[in-house]
């Protein structure tokens, strides 16, 4: 046997059979009331979202939802190697699989043949800075003519 519910218009709760209250409103439209707080809040033109206790609340708030649909799947970002400006994609894992010891080798070999180049450059100025000694005036650059 089916039994005709209403809804509350305040709450959104079942009305049962013989209990709550009709009220029409002025431009004609009924209202089902399930209670006297119901009934009372509608009368203060209290709006149903903003009460706590009440189904348009939980719905805006997501309340109850059940967990199956509250779950979102998220895609998992795939992990992608680049190619640096200095260095394509094939010198990279080149490097990364060459081991430890070779790489820190490369790195001194480096590190000396830089050092050699800066001493290379200072024997060179030091035998220039004796020669030029002499040097014009200094004119400023940024002087309106």
């Amino acid at each position: 046997m089916v039994i005709a519910t209403e809804l509350c218009a305040m709450s959104e709760y079942r009305i049962w059979p013989g209990t709550g209250k009709l009220f029409i409103r002025r431009d004609g439209k009924p209202i089902f009331l399930g209670s006297s707080k119901a009934q009372s809040l509608t009368l203060q033109r209290k709006k149903p979202a903003k009460l706590v206790w009440t189904q348009a609340w939980r719905r805006l708030h997501k309340k109850g939802i059940t967990e199956t649909n509250l779950k979102k799947r998220r895609t998992r970002s795939t992990k992608v190697q680049r190619a640096v400006v200095g260095l394509s994609l094939d010198d990279i894992k080149k490097k990364a699989s060459q081991k430890p010891e070779f790489r820190s080798a490369q790195r001194d070999a480096a590190l000396k043949e830089v050092k050699q180049r800066k001493k290379d450059n200072k024997a060179k100025s030091k035998g220039k800075g004796v020669s030029s000694g002499v040097r014009g005036p200094k004119i400023p650059k940024n002087v309106k003519r």
